[in-house]
């Protein structure tokens, strides 16, 4: 058996091993967890030159890309942020037309680099740590399902009026019309959120009539 056969076999055996561990841990590990399996970084970066495995974004790898849609990325990738503004309201079918990218909130001493990445598109909301603590949920979105953390609706309305600026304006209106025609809103719990986040007049102004 020559060198270059017996090189090539232990790097196939390495191979399979992470490839295992990955799938055994969801799908998508952290670089820390490969070093941890005693995986040595250099090794990692010559898997992903050659194609073995995907660098998602800084520090987080998978198998393939295609194992997963795009909300189940979001999800693994992101499990502490919240959704926020347009995609918030897409996923609680107040819009009809998917929005490009993911609008997360995430507390302001998350490092940047964590949403450096081509694929999913997803922009960054730094916020204070307690604002939120309070008025999240959970909610399954995508066909696969995938669970992230999200507004409460009436939360939700009221980040929208705080960022108007930061939307598009057509589909901050037809968020906000859809909130109003929902027989599900809860008024005093919107206007608890309003105090909170500092939009009451907003809420009169935009809101209040329809409720």
């Amino acid at each position: 058996m020559s060198d270059s056969y017996a090189v090539n076999e232990r790097r196939e055996l390495i191979l399979d091993r992470v490839k295992e561990f990955i799938y055994q841990n969801g799908g998508v590990v952290k670089k820390s967890q490969l070093n941890e399996l005693g995986i040595d970084y250099r090794r990692i970066l010559d898997f992903v030159e050659k194609g073995d495995l995907v660098r998602l974004k800084n520090g987080y790898y998978t198998v393939r890309i295609s194992d997963f849609s795009e909300e189940e990325l979001v999800a693994r990738l992101f499990p502490d942020c919240v959704m926020n503004l347009a995609c918030g309201l897409y996923a609680y079918g107040y819009l009809e037309k998917k929005p490009y990218g993911y609008q997360l909130s995430v507390d302001k001493n998350t490092s940047k680099s964590r949403f450096k990445l081509d694929f999913p598109k997803v922009t960054p909301l730094y916020a204070e740590p307690e604002t939120l603590q309070f008025g999240v949920s959970e909610i399954s979105f995508g066909k696969d399902g995938a669970k992230m953390k999200i507004f409460e609706k009436e939360r939700l309305i009221c980040e929208c009026l705080k960022y108007e600026d930061k939307m598009d304006r057509a589909v901050f209106k037809e968020g906000l019309l859809a909130y109003i025609r929902d027989p599900k809103k809860d008024a005093a719990k919107l206007m608890n959120y309003a105090r909170e986040r500092k939009v009451v007049k907003k809420v009169q102004t935009m809101i209040g009539v329809w409720l």
